[in-house]
């Protein structure tokens, strides 16, 4: 149905007989109002098994677990996950990925090596920030999982560190960092640095407040830039992260 035009009284919308009957198109407005958005269950599932996989550990829960805390039925879960690994995997591939997505976004950018590390720092701090239970299931579950779920995405979770390095190498080249830097040595540096700040929170060891994590941003990337950016002077022999090739 067109929109009346601009000016047009509502009285004379009232009085303008409708194609079926009045009572007909008022029925109608009445349905769309009280019919709810249909509820993503999938997405209501995962969000449940963040919080129990958060609170209780992912080997000390069950499907039921899951499903009790999701408000669902048991069998349900089942219908979209075929295992509590399963849902683990769900989630970390969705989180990994975003994260991947961001620092590719990053290094597209025109920013200075340095500013594009401190983005990439800010994203990742910012995500334990907004979302803690979903930064501490990936750390604690799966990144540091050596023997179970961490080897098992070792693949993907190598894209991260690869991906840093692309800034790294780049800086070397254009002489902002130090040349014979192994930039891929540098980038788990990096990042290693940040999970241990995320270690830090998770675990009570830091201060979880605003404050902190603006300090941690600018505090990783001073210590790992500074070890990294070329100064005027010469560097003298064997100076770097790793020894020239």
């Amino acid at each position: 149905m067109a929109a009346a035009p601009r000016g047009r009284s509502q009285a004379a919308d009232a009085t303008r007989p409708a194609a079926n009957g009045g009572a007909a198109p008022k029925r109608r407005r009445r349905a769309r109002a009280g019919r709810a958005e249909p509820v993503d269950k999938r997405r209501v599932i995962l969000d449940a098994a963040v919080r129990v996989f958060a609170q209780r550990g992912f080997h000390s829960c069950r499907v039921s677990d899951v499903a009790d805390e999701a408000g669902v039925a048991y069998g349900l879960v089942y219908h979209y996950f075929g295992s509590k690994e399963e849902i683990l995997d769900t989630l970390f591939v969705e989180r990994w990925q975003l994260m991947l997505d961001a620092i590719e976004g990053i290094d597209k950018s025109d920013a200075t090596a340095r500013e594009k590390l401190a983005l990439v720092a800010s994203f990742i701090i910012d995500s334990y920030r907004h979302s803690p239970d979903v930064m501490k299931v990936i750390i604690v579950e799966v990144t540091r999982a050596a023997h179970s779920f961490g080897r098992e995405h070792l693949e993907q979770i190598s894209k991260a560190y690869d991906r840093i390095a692309l800034i790294v190498e780049a800086a070397s080249r254009e002489g902002a960092f130090k040349p014979g830097i192994d930039a891929r040595f540098a980038a788990m540096c990096f990042y290693g640095a940040i999970e241990q700040l995320l270690s830090g929170w998770i675990f009570g060891l830091l201060p979880r407040t605003d404050e902190e994590y603006e300090r941690a941003k600018g505090l990783v990337v001073e210590t790992i830039c500074g070890g990294l950016e070329a100064s005027e002077a010469p560097a003298h022999s064997g100076s770097g992260l790793l020894p020239q090739r």
